[in-house]
Formats: structure tokens, C-alpha cells, sequence
């Protein structure tokens, strides 16, 4: 349940950020569209005029009159200029006189003037629409500085617009925008339109807004519900008013010249704003350049669910190495399934989803570790005084072979109890007491683990063995009965080392070997409990135990543990036991074997 509640947590904590686009998140996500969206090649259509700060200062200061401008007008077209965008606005008349120079020079070839964006509530000339749906989206225009009449009468117009995003870098433009009475291009969009020849745009839409814009001639444009363009930086050719080495291109013209116009920020640096446009031109050629569909959200959001899911799912299935190498392959999926989008010019970002694998499984392997760490020290805790330290080991490394609840289990159960040991202790000082308690149990115990079974309790002179758990093990019965042997044997020792000590008494052991299913786990209080088993064979093997005094034999074996054998065992009278209906057949060894 605390896992479930963890990962759910987890979904929302890491999910809200990508659903609501918070602004470090589209950061991020911005900087990474960054690195798949610079720098291609350029079409070969365009080149970009810089009026430089030297040329404002040869020609005599800011603003050059219109003659000039219209000298270089001409000039561009004699050296073969297929067109000349200046993206500069006019708003007010030459003091000069030079407007009608400028103006008739404009006429000659396709020319485009740049209106700036204003709140000023002014609205240009709608240009001719054809609308595919209906009429929504987009982005609405709050104004525009206008060119003055006689200008404007020579050339088309586009809105020069370039709007940052949250991180103040421009990215995407508008290829039309919104007015009151309809559409208007915005400047590199139009100069693509004279260019083809065409006189009206295609817009295509859907239910949450535009989808494309198509020029007659040239391929339809993938722009997001608001009619933006991603932009593809295109190192357009550059010249300057000394070479004009323009042939065969339109030519974008601004001023490059310091506090003239504004340098705007964007991926590849800081840029005016006519070369902005000239790279928007340039990305509405490249057919597969990059772009953000509306559905990318709701992609992104189904990654992040499964892909985060699926990461918490196999570091808590499969552990912790195997977890790790599946997580890995899970990350890599997910980042080559983004790549692989991107390739097909479709920005979806999965750099979130990538994050938020690498929280989750690092959270995932912190709750497995501390799982695994407090299983191993609870194994540990459970059972370093009761097995050998490498069954032990071989436990902390593996604890599926163990269980730490309760569970229904044939193993064999072994009883002993020293001979006479209460009135001994009576006649003895504590000191005494404990020093042959010590070496007699630690003697058995040597002998139990040696054949592989565990010590599950000791009780005053009284030991309890068990074989077959929690390990599992080949031939427990037999096992059982070579640790019963070697106890019997140990007891020899145990009286040399008594007897090494100064302690004149002789130690007897009575051992009750039985085979049976038991119920085998923790059992106990919750703050409280012991590795124990509990059920009639294991009481039976008790009660073996309790009638070596009757019978006169040190060792007593079951009938279950016999048939598992292939010694030669002596039947016995049978006995009666308590809780037993009927007589219980009983089998020992040959003297000469114990």
C-alpha cells in the first residue's frame, strides 16, 4: 500500500509541472528543441543587406534619405535581385523629398516594407484568405506602425513580429496574424507569397485552431493552433551596400548599426530583425523542419505516465540489477522514440519524461535498498546464532528462499535435552552451572550446523533443530539423523572438556528425531516474534524426546524420518504419547553406530 501511495505521489509531483507547462519546465524543454532546430542550409532564394554603423557614418548619418535608399534599390535590381525586402518601417514622409524616388524604384520588382507592431489599435489591409474550417485561432494583432501612402501603394507590407517566449529567446513566428477585419501576413510569410506569384493564402484549421498554411506553389506550412512557425536558423548569405553581391535572390535589407534597430535574442545569438525574418523565410521552404503539433502535450503526457509507471514497475518486479538494466533500457526507448519524432520534424519533448525516470528510479532503488537492507539485517538478526554463516550469507543474498511469514513445510525436527541436568545443577554453583550448560550446547550445535540445519531455539538444557528450512535441503531426514549420531558423539567431547575443567560430572543426552509438515515462519507479537515451528510432527519429535528416559535409548527416531532412510534401524516396543490416540512406532540405531 506505502508503494502504491509512492508512486501515485510520485505521477502527481512529477506530472503537474508537465501538464501545466511551468515556466522552468518549457524552459528546459526549449533549450533542448534548441539543439534539433539550428543551423541547416540555406535555400539559395535569399541573401541579407546589413546597413551598416560605417555605411550610416559615409552617408552622412541616420536616417539615409529616400534618393539614397532608392539609388541602392536600384542598384540591388541592376545586380540582379529578384526582389528587395526592406524591413524598415515609414511611417513619416522624407524631409528630403525623396519619397517619390523611393516609391517608384519599388515598383520596378516584387518589393515588401516591414510594419512593426503597435498598440496603437491601428489595423493595415487584410490580405485574400481562403479559410479550410472554420475561422479560429491565431494570434491578434494590437496594431501596426504603417508606411505612408505612397510607399505603401509601390510595395506589399508584412508585420516584421518576433515574440520571445518565457525564457526572452525568440523561437517561432506567426506567419499571419489576427485583425478585426481579417488576416495579415507577417514579413517573411509575404515575401514568399509575391515570390510565387500567389495573391491569396490557404488556411487550414481544426477544432483547437490552425493547422496549416499554404501558399499557391509551395508546400503547406505545419503551424501550431496559433499559426506559428518554428524557426530553422539558416546562416542566409549576408553582403553590404560595397559589394551588393545579390544575383539572383531577394534581398532582405536592415540596419545592422548600433541603436538604430533591436537586437533580438534567439538560439544562435543576438539578431536584427530582418534577418529573423529572412530565417523565417528560409524555414517555410525546409519541408521537414522541425514542429510542434497540439497534440504534443497529450503525447508527452502519456511517455511521462507509462514510461514513469513502467520504470517503478520493473525496479520493484525484477530487483535491483535487473531492474537497473531494464530501467536503462526503458530510458533509452523513451529518448530514441523522442529523437526518432524529432527526425520526422515532430517536437515532441520527452527530456521531462527522461527526468522524471531517472526520480523515479532513484527513489524506486532507495525504498528496494532499504527494503533489502533491513531484510538482510532482519535474516540476520533471525538467524546468525541458529546457522552457519555462510547458510546465513547465502540467505541475506537470496531471500526468496526464505519466508518470513509462515508457511506450510515438510522438514525433519530434532529434540534434545541433557540427562539429569536439573538435579545436577543443584548440587553445583551457578558458575558450574553455566559452564556445562555452554559446552554441551555449543557442542550440539557444532553438530547441527555441520549437517546443515538450523538451531531454532534453546529452552534451559533443551535444544530444537530443524532441517529442510529455511533452506531447502537434499536428504534432511538423513541429515537430521547424522546430526543426532554426532550429538551423541559430541557428548564425549563435551565431558573431556568438563573434565579438562575440573568438573567431575558426566553429561547424558536424550535426542527425538521426526518428519512431518509444519507451519514454519515468524510467529509472535507484532513487536515480538522468533523463527519457529509449530504442528504435530514437530510435537511428536518433542515427545521422542521425552521417552528416550522411558525406553533407556539415547537416540529415538520416528517413523517418518525411517522410511526416508536407508539405514538399519531397531524397532522398538511402540509407546503411547500424549495426544495420540494410538501407539507411536519408534526406531533407534545400533549401538555401535550411536
Amino acid at each position: 500500500m506505502t508503494k502504491r501511495l509512492v508512486v501515485v505521489g510520485l505521477l502527481l509531483l512529477l506530472g503537474l509541472p508537465l501538464i501545466f507547462q511551468v515556466a522552468p519546465l518549457e524552459i528546459l524543454k526549449l533549450k533542448v528543441f534548441d539543439q534539433f532546430v539550428t543551423k541547416q542550409l540555406p535555400s539559395e532564394y535569399f541573401t541579407v543587406l546589413n546597413i551598416t554603423e560605417e555605411d550610416i557614418m559615409r552617408e552622412g548619418g541616420y536616417p539615409l534619405p529616400r534618393q539614397r535608399l532608392a539609388e541602392v534599390n536600384a542598384q540591388l535590381l541592376n545586380n540582379g535581385a529578384l526582389g528587395v525586402g526592406w524591413v524598415i518601417a515609414f511611417p513619416q514622409p522624407d524631409r528630403f523629398g525623396g519619397d517619390e524616388a523611393f516609391a517608384e524604384s519599388l515598383s520596378y520588382a516584387p518589393s515588401v516594407l516591414a510594419m512593426f507592431e503597435n498598440d496603437n489599435g491601428a489595423y493595415p489591409p487584410t490580405t485574400g484568405t481562403v479559410i479550410l474550417g472554420d475561422d479560429v485561432g491565431g494570434i491578434e494583432a494590437q496594431g501596426v506602425i504603417q508606411n505612408i501612402d505612397i510607399l505603401k501603394q509601390n510595395a506589399n507590407q508584412g508585420i516584421a513580429v518576433a515574440r520571445a517566449e518565457v525564457d526572452s529567446l525568440v523561437r517561432r513566428l506567426p506567419l499571419l496574424l489576427r485583425t478585426p477585419d481579417g488576416w495579415v501576413p507577417a514579413y517573411g510569410t509575404e515575401v514568399l507569397k509575391i515570390l510565387a506569384g500567389a495573391d491569396t493564402y490557404v488556411i487550414k484549421t481544426n477544432e483547437n485552431g490552425l493547422e496549416q498554411i499554404r501558399v499557391r506553389g509551395l508546400p503547406p506550412v505545419s503551424v501550431d493552433s496559433l499559426g506559428r512557425k518554428w524557426i530553422s536558423w539558416v546562416d542566409t548569405p549576408q553582403t553590404d551596400l560595397k559589394e551588393m553581391n545579390v544575383n539572383g535572390k531577394f534581398v532582405f535589407v536592415g540596419f545592422t548599426a548600433k541603436g538604430i534597430m533591436p537586437q533580438l535574442s534567439t538560439p544562435v545569438g543576438y539578431l536584427e530583425p530582418h534577418k529573423i525574418q529572412a530565417a523565417l523565410a528560409e524555414s517555410i521552404l525546409i519541408e521537414n523542419s522541425p514542429y510542434i503539433p497540439d497534440y504534443a502535450l497529450a503525447v508527452e503526457v502519456l511517455i511521462f505516465t507509462l514510461s514513469v509507471a513502467l520504470m517503478w514497475v520493473v525496479l520493484n518486479v525484477f530487483g535491483i540489477t535487473s531492474g537497473i538494466v531494464l530501467g536503462t533500457f526503458i530510458s533509452a526507448l523513451t529518448a530514441f522514440s523522442g529523437l526518432y519524432l524529432i527526425r520526422l520534424g515532430i517536437l515532441i519533448d520527452v527530456t521531462w519524461s527522461l527526468i522524471s525516470q531517472v526520480i523515479t528510479g532513484t527513489v524506486a532503488f532507495y525504498l528496494n535498498y532499504r527494503t533489502q537492507f533491513k531484510l538482510r539485517q532482519l535474516i540476520k538478526k533471525q538467524f546468525e546464532h541458529y546457522l552457519d554463516p555462510r547458510q546465513v550469507k547465502r540467505l541475506q543474498d537470496n531471500p526468496d528462499l526464505l519466508s518470513l511469514t509462515g508457511d506450510r513445510k515438510y522438514a525433519t525436527f530434532l529434540f534434545t535435552d541433557v540427562r539429569g541436568f536439573t538435579s545436577m545443577s543443584e548440587k553445583l554453583d551457578p558458575t558450574e552451572v553455566t559452564e556445562i550448560i555452554n559446552v554441551v550446547l555449543t557442542q550440539q550445535v557444532e553438530a547441527v550446523q555441520k549437517y546443515g540445519g538450523m538451531v531454532d531455539k534453546f529452552i534451559g538444557d533443551a535444544m530444537m533443530a530443524v532441517f529442510n528450512a529455511p533452506l531447502d535441503q537434499d536428504n534432511h531426514e538423513e541429515e537430521a539423523i547424522n546430526a543426532g549420531i554426532q550429538i551423541v558423539h559430541n557428548m564425549e567431547k563435551a565431558n573431556e572438556e568438563l573434565e579438562r575443567r575440573g568438573i567431575n560430572e558426566r553429561i547424558k543426552i536424550g535426542i527425538g528425531i521426526n518428519s512431518g509438515y509444519a507451519v514454519i515462519g515468524n510467529m509472535g507479537s507484532d513487536t515480538r516474534f522468533d523463527y519457529s515451528c509449530i504442528g504435530d510432527s514437530v510435537n511428536l519429535a518433542a515427545r521422542l524426546e521425552s521417552s528416550t528416559k522411558t525406553v533407556g535409548k539415547d537416540l529415538l527416531i520416528g517413523e517418518s524420518t525411517m522410511k526416508a532412510s536407508k539405514r538399519d534401524f531397531i524397532k522398538l516396543k511402540p509407546i503411547e504419547v500424549k495426544g495420540k490416540e494410538k501407539s507411536i512406532k519408534i526406531y533407534t540405531l545400533n549401538d555401535s553406530v550411536i
